[in-house]
């Protein structure tokens, strides 16, 4: 698409669909709308103090109104909820206080089997909260426990994503009893952001019963809302004369290492010691500055083993804490490749991103490198969203000194959308290295009020990146995305331009020189008082790749024949897949060591069935088998997911995938096995287990990791790693091995 074509369409839509996305983006809401509900927060008497034991028997408790009248969004929507539920709020000049009683009538029958801090709750009862400490409806934070006392947060982004690496200081006990179970809830004023002057706050909450599959929610219960949505959020008042302090935190750390690696002929043991330093500072209320000096990451869990069946390069996350922290203010709209609508039925496939930040500090090899400072400025300032990092890399491993810069900004417009910009350097302090720079333009426009109450958004973007020696322009990458995210009708169209020297300075691209057009629809039907079936889903995605002379270069499309998500939380689904591809001169034509001919053509059809049965049970599995043809032969695909809950704290987890490809050029069979022992003896000690094994890459990797939390924000890391190698004449051979240990230690003013 022409660029003047594009930056033409946006204003198009600018102008003409401004009336679709702004007649509700303005404050009043729409005639009928019925008010958002409200509570008070109650200020605490001088000298009246919780005893945070998980019992709400102090007096104060009394005294503030509670948030009740839950409605249930699933499975009956709009009806009363079956368990009441009731939360208060009190506080004091430092920290807000929440005070919540879970009745239930089978106290007995309560889930809670993950106690470790931010594991995911898909098992268990819970409840959850968020909060807009700025009325933005757009951003906030999130909170979630359940009846064994796991506390997990994360930073809310706009359309309702989250950030879930964020680490908030905050304190929450639970206890049971014959009622149901009961929580307080301690947050400091300081983990929080919010306008001072400002006395009220949005605010929701959502209670789930996993043995009922029942979820109830205090406002915004229609599906195509929720609870993440901050724009149909409560409404939390009375907040005022409250302290966030100097707004300084100072997280000073020490770590101590023992490394060897026989496998790169280091046979002897290398010890140090180091120190470094973490400085925060808050010069605004939404606005907050980080220093880390020699930042370390040594409690960093290793990546989840992956088996290349493609042509294209995988995707590992970054899993880093300092470059976690504040990530939402730097995301971008081409970032948008994963799924798209119900169960994940949509998606590009091509990562692009202008920024990603495992570029940083890690080199080539996949080693990492040392990282002697990063700082970093994220928050909001008047309508600007803003988050600028520095970091500078020491020179490590045969690879030079190097100084990376990231600059994002973005305006907010309307109340649930944005125009932005961002800029990336990548600059080598070696002679002769070349500077790079990428620029980039986003937009999103958004609304929930679209045809009274349903979502739609429009998103686009381009992006510039410098040069290589040797290449003349052909750098350029631009796209749009129309989603209309709602229920039961769920559907998107996302196309992209990406020319054939686009290579971000700092980010991570897996196909240059392609257009895509991928179209996405998805049906979800609730049949009424169905005894078995809670729902039924029906999807396609048309994913189409052509060149930029418009040769098709690959169709492949996804078919979600039939997927039933059943009352007992189980779940069955039925896919093709039929697939076009032209194995262009030039790419990877490789697929896990068999090579295939350039510029043939393919066309074949697979098919997938799995089975995923409810977590809530103490064993649960998810077996899944893939089949059919594949590019010059066959490919077949076994998958399994064993989870064993033995008792609340105390779990095993297991991954097998087995691979048996025979094509005319030659065959490979894979085997993939992952097993993760759990032991969490309370919220705040765990000790996790990852061993991992790939018939691909031949090695064993073990990662048994200790945290202790002896208080909230400060902790104890033990981190032992060993690697082998496995060769088919001598066996298991040390590749390397590792044992860390880091003590952080946190201190605010």
């Amino acid at each position: 698409m022409n660029r003047v074509r594009f930056v033409f369409f946006c204003l198009l839509v600018l102008m003409f669909g401004r009336r679709q996305f702004a007649f509700a983006q303005n404050e009043a809401e729409p005639a009928g709308t019925p008010p958002r509900p409200a509570m008070t927060a109650v200020r605490m008497d001088e000298g009246e103090r919780v005893v945070l034991d998980g019992i709400l028997d102090e007096q104060f408790w009394q005294r503030a109104e509670p948030a009740t009248n839950f409605i249930q969004q699933e499975p009956r929507i709009g009806e009363p909820t079956t368990e009441q539920t009731e939360v208060r709020i009190v506080f004091n000049r430092g920290q807000l206080y929440l005070g919540i009683i879970c009745f239930d009538s089978e106290p007995d029958q309560l889930i809670g089997f993950q106690l470790r801090r931010d594991e995911g709750l898909g098992s268990d009862d819970r409840f959850q909260w968020t909060m807009d400490t700025f009325m933005t409806g757009r951003e906030g934070y999130f909170f979630e426990i359940n009846p064994s006392g796991l506390m997990a947060d994360a930073l809310l982004t706009a359309g309702g994503g989250q950030n879930r690496q964020w680490d908030g200081i905050w304190t929450a006990k639970v206890r049971r009893s014959e009622i149901g179970w009961t929580a307080e809830i301690e947050i400091p004023f300081q983990t929080l952001n919010f306008d001072p002057q400002a006395d009220t706050w949005g605010i929701n909450f959502q209670r789930t019963v996993r043995r009922k599959n029942e979820e109830s929610l205090w406002t915004g219960y229609p599906r195509n809302q929720g609870l993440r949505r901050m724009n149909n959020a409560g409404l939390l008042k009375g907040i005022r004369d409250v302290s966030q302090g100097h707004g300084i935190d100072v997280k000073p750390y020490v770590t101590g290492t023992a490394f060897s690696a026989p496998g790169r002929g280091q046979n002897h043991t290398v010890y140090q010691g180091d120190l470094g330093l973490d400085l925060s500072y808050t010069p605004t209320p939404s606005l907050r500055a980080s220093l880390s000096i020699n930042t370390d990451f040594a409690q960093t869990e290793v990546d989840q083993r992956q088996v290349n069946l493609t042509r294209f390069s995988l995707f590992f996350p970054e899993r880093r804490e300092f470059f976690l922290e504040g990530v939402n203010f730097f995301d971008f709209r081409s970032t948008t490749e994963g799924s798209v609508g119900f169960g994940g039925i949509g998606g590009t496939g091509v990562r692009l991103r202008p920024y990603f930040s495992r570029q940083i500090g890690i080199n080539a090899n996949g080693e990492p490198q040392r990282i002697l400072f990063g700082a970093r400025l994220a928050g909001q300032a008047g309508k600007q969203d803003i988050g600028i990092l520095y970091v500078r890399t020491g020179e490590d491993n045969a690879s030079p000194r190097e100084d990376f810069t990231v600059a994002r900004l973005k305006r907010r417009i309307l109340s649930q959308s944005y125009i932005g910009a961002l800029v990336t350097r990548r600059d080598p302090k070696q002679p002769g290295s070349l500077v790079r720079n990428t620029l980039g333009l986003d937009m999103l426009l958004s609304t929930s009020r679209f045809r009274g109450s349903e979502n739609l958004e429009f998103g686009a973007f381009i992006m510039g990146a410098s040069n290589q020696p040797g290449q003349h322009k052909e750098n350029l990458a631009s796209g749009f995305t129309l989603n209309y995210p709602n229920d039961p009708w769920d559907a998107s169209f996302d196309f992209r331009d990406v020319q054939a020297n686009f290579d971000p300075a700092i980010g991570d691209v897996s196909r240059t020189d392609f257009r895509s057009y991928t179209p996405v629809i998805g049906f979800s039907p609730r049949p009424r008082n169905n005894r078995w079936v809670r729902n039924f889903l029906f999807g396609a995605n048309f994913n189409t790749l052509t060149d930029r002379n418009n040769r098709l270069l690959t169709r492949d499309f996804s078919l979600t024949v039939l997927q039933i998500d059943f009352n007992s939380q189980d779940r069955l689904t039925l896919q093709v897949n039929p697939e076009y591809q032209w194995l262009r001169p030039g790419e990877g034509s490789s697929i896990s060591g068999i090579t295939l001919p350039i510029g043939n053509t393919y066309s074949f059809t697979r098919y997938n069935v799995s089975i995923l049965s409810a977590a809530r049970r103490m064993i649960s599995v998810q077996p899944s088998v893939e089949f059919g043809r594949f590019y010059s032969g066959h490919r077949d695909q076994f998958g399994l997911n064993l989870n064993v809950r033995i008792r609340p704290g105390l779990l095993m987890l297991t991954t097998t995938q087995y691979n048996r490809v025979r094509l005319a050029e030659g065959r490979v069979q894979t085997r993939l096995f992952r097993f993760g022992p759990e032991w969490q003896p309370s919220p705040w000690m765990s000790f996790v287990n990852n061993i991992q094994y790939d018939s691909v890459s031949r090695a064993l990797g073990w990662q048994a990791r200790f945290r202790w939390i002896f208080k909230a924000g400060n902790d104890f890391y033990f981190v032992y790693t060993h690697n082998w190698t496995d060769d088919p004449l001598s066996g298991l051979a040390t590749y390397e091995r590792r044992l860390s240990t880091k003590v952080i230690y946190s201190k605010r003013f």
